[in-house]
């Protein structure tokens, strides 16, 4: 079994004034060569926007971009046709594949966005664009994996082109939950939302994450109630 901590205290920042971030791995001017990913997982951006806040448009290629609304909502329009808003509690995926061009817009004129906003290599170069959207009821991740996004949609989950999965949990104090993983090769990286959690002997508190592989079964226990988002990837 191999394992990495990252602690949120570490992460990478930026301050733009309308948007604040946070940086699980390199991203822009923050650059650590010891976090440029773990695996096929690029990017987790920890984004705080503010009222009004905007992405204006920019084009992306060859990632599958997942977009996860914590509090607030945003607006999202893009060379596809795709026009719309993703609140806190939906689920966006998009495959920039052979290019696409996009923006995003805090949609309130009063409330702070956040959102995860998530990069995860493609299995191949040069795929077709998509889009997909749907929201995700609290109440089915309560002491259980909520399955987010995956290769082929199952259980109502967003596809990507990559042998990945994303899923959500919310567990009480006290409890424990087992993930067994889908692909026998892939890695388990696990960032705790909100709460405190013990994973493979280490105690990780609110944004700490810890990459584990080797394990067919990595199992979670909340040191409070706790708020999970678990990334299984190749490595």
């Amino acid at each position: 079994m191999q394992k990495i901590v990252h602690r949120a205290a570490d992460r990478g920042s930026s301050d733009h004034g309308w948007l604040q971030s946070k940086f699980s791995f390199s991203f822009a001017d923050w650059y650590e060569p010891r976090r440029m990913g773990y695996g096929t997982l690029r990017v987790i951006n920890d984004d705080t926007i503010a009222p009004r806040g905007k992405f204006d448009m920019h084009s992306h290629e060859d990632f599958e971009i997942t977009t996860i609304p914590l509090a607030g909502a945003v607006t999202h329009q893009d060379s596809m046709g795709n026009k719309g808003v993703v609140s806190a509690g939906e689920v966006q995926t998009m495959s920039a594949g052979t290019g696409v061009t996009h923006s995003e817009e805090n949609a309130s004129p009063t409330d702070t966005l956040r959102l995860f906003q998530i990069w995860i290599e493609p299995r191949e170069k040069g795929m077709v664009p998509r889009y997909a959207q749907r929201a995700f009821a609290p109440s089915a991740r309560r002491d259980r994996w909520q399955l987010l996004v995956s290769a082929d949609g199952s259980g109502g989950s967003l596809p990507i082109y990559q042998d990945a999965r994303i899923a959500r949990a919310d567990i009480g104090l006290s409890d424990t939950l087992t993930y067994s993983k889908f692909y026998k090769h892939n890695g388990v990286y696990l960032l705790v939302i909100e709460g405190e959690v013990e994973v493979v002997g280490e105690s990780l508190h609110r944004r700490d994450a810890i990459g584990v592989a080797g394990l067919d079964t990595v199992e979670v226990t909340a040191l409070t109630d706790a708020q999970m988002l678990l990334f299984e990837v190749p490595l």
